[in-house]
C-alpha cells in the first residue's frame, strides 16, 4: 500500500499552508534597516531583515524587487508583516501595497508619518506585539504533501555533490512529487551545460525550448559583462573541491531535480504556476537565491554542500545536507543532514533520499534547522541579468 505523508503546518485564509507562524519586519530601505533590527531585537519572536540596496523606479531590476517584496510580504510562512519606510509617499510604498490580496495582514509604519525615527521604533514594535500575541491562538494542523513547495539549491560545491546529496535530494523532491507536491530548480548559471538534460524531459515543446532561452539568456548576459562562466568557472572553492569543469558542475546540479518532469519554467520570485517540478530563473548568488525562492513560496528551502555555509533565510528554514561525513563532522552546528553515507557505501541514494523527505517533513513540522537556531536571515535581491525580461 503506498504510503501519503502529511505535515503540520498553519493553515492560511487563502488554502495555503506555513510552515512557520512568522511575525515579519520589512525594511524597504536601507535607511530604515537599523530601525527594523531595533524592532526584532524588542519583540521576541520576530523575524527581520537588513536591506542593503536601494531600490526605485530609476535602479535597474525595481519590478523584480517589488515582486521578491511582495512574495515576502504574501507568504504562507508569515502570519503578518511590519512594513517599515522613510514616506509612505516611496514609490516602492505604493508599487508593494497596491493590490495586495486581502488575506494578508500587515501595518505599514513610516518615519514622516510617526513623526521620526524613534516613534517609528515605537510604533512598530507595539505593531509588532499585537501580532505576535495573535499568534498564539493558531495551531498547526495536518496537511498533505500536495501543500508542500520545497525549493532545492546547492552551494560550494566537491566532487561528491553530484554523487550523494543532490542525488538524494533530487530523490526527496520526486517524492514529494509523486505525492502532489512541488519542487523548485534554480540557479540558472550552474545549469550551463546541461540544459539539454532537462529540455529533454520538458513536459510540452515550449517548456523546454524556455529552459534552453532561459540559460543562453543568462550566459549571455554575463558575456556582456565581461564573465565567461565556461572559461571562468568553476569558481576557487569548487575547483579546491574537486570540481573540474562548469559542465560537471552543472551535471551535479541538475540532479536536484530527480527525474521528474519538468513542468514550467518562471521568472525571479514568480510563484509556480502548476504542481511539479518547476524551473525558477536565479543566479548562482545563495542569498539571492534564498530571496527568490521564497519569494515564490517555498515553505522550505533544502541546501546541499560540499564546503559547509552558515546563511539562512528569515521566514523560511533552510535545511544544510552535507556531500560527506567528514563535513558534518567537521561542521556539526552547520549541518543538519549527512548524506555521506551514500559515499561510504552505507546507504544508496533511494534510502538517504527517503531519510532526508523525513526531515524535510520534521522541518515542516517546527523542527529548527541550524541557520534559524543561530539566526541567519541573510537578504539580497537579484536585479535581473540586465534586461527586463529573459
Amino acid at each position: 500500500m503506498e504510503m501519503h505523508h502529511v505535515f503540520h503546518g498553519y493553515w492560511r485564509q487563502d488554502g495555503r499552508v506555513g510552515t512557520r507562524n512568522h511575525v515579519l519586519i520589512l525594511p524597504l530601505s536601507p535607511a530604515v534597516s537599523p530601525t527594523v533590527s531595533a524592532v526584532c531585537a524588542h519583540v521576541p519572536g520576530t523575524v527581520g531583515v537588513e536591506l542593503h540596496q536601494d531600490i526605485d523606479p530609476a535602479v535597474e531590476g525595481f519590478a523584480l524587487a517589488v515582486r521578491a517584496l511582495r512574495g515576502w510580504v504574501d507568504h504562507p510562512n508569515v502570519y503578518a508583516t511590519v512594513i517599515m519606510a522613510l514616506s509612505e509617499d516611496d514609490p516602492v510604498v505604493k508599487a508593494l501595497t497596491v493590490n495586495l490580496p486581502d488575506t494578508v495582514l500587515y501595518e505599514l509604519v513610516t518615519f514622516d508619518q510617526a513623526g521620526g525615527r524613534k516613534k517609528a521604533e515605537q510604533m512598530a514594535q507595539a505593531a509588532a506585539q499585537r501580532y505576535i500575541e495573535a499568534t498564539q491562538f493558531l495551531t498547526r494542523q495536518p496537511a498533505g504533501l500536495e501543500y508542500l513547495l520545497l525549493a532545492t539549491e546547492c552551494g560550494g560545491s566537491d566532487a561528491c555533490s553530484g554523487l550523494s546529496a543532490n542525488p538524494s535530494l533530487g530523490y526527496a523532491s520526486d517524492l514529494v512529487i509523486r505525492e502532489g507536491g512541488t519542487s523548485i530548480l534554480a540557479e540558472t548559471t550552474e545549469l550551463i551545460g546541461a540544459e539539454r538534460i532537462l529540455a529533454d524531459r520538458a513536459t510540452t515543446e515550449a517548456i523546454g525550448q524556455a529552459i534552453w532561452h532561459t540559460v543562453s539568456h543568462a550566459e549571455r548576459a554575463a558575456m556582456r559583462m565581461g564573465v565567461d562562466f565556461r572559461g571562468g568557472q568553476p569558481a576557487p572553492g569548487n575547483i579546491e573541491g574537486g570540481i573540474t569543469t562548469i559542465e560537471e558542475k552543472s551535471l551535479g546540479c541538475v540532479h536536484k531535480g530527480g527525474s521528474s518532469p519538468v513542468m514550467d519554467v518562471i521568472d525571479y520570485a514568480e510563484c509556480p504556476r502548476t504542481h511539479g517540478l518547476v524551473v525558477m530563473d536565479t543566479p548562482g548568488h545563495d542569498v539571492m537565491q534564498f530571496v527568490g525562492m521564497a519569494a515564490g513560496g517555498a515553505q522550505v528551502i533544502v541546501f546541499t554542500t560540499g564546503r559547509g555555509t552558515p546563511t539562512g533565510a528569515s521566514i523560511v528554514p533552510v535545511i544544510k545536507v552535507s556531500t560527506r561525513t567528514a563535513l558534518k563532522k567537521e561542521l556539526p552546528d552547520l549541518i543538519d543532514f549527512d548524506a555521506g553515507p551514500v559515499i561510504e557505501g552505507f546507504l544508496t541514494v533511494e534510502e538517504v533520499g527517503r531519510a532526508l523527505l523525513r526531515k524535510i517533513i520534521a522541518v515542516a513540522n517546527g523542527e529548527l534547522v541550524a541557520a534559524e537556531r543561530f539566526g541567519h536571515r541573510e537578504f539580497g535581491i537579484f536585479q535581473g541579468w540586465g534586461e527586463e525580461t529573459r
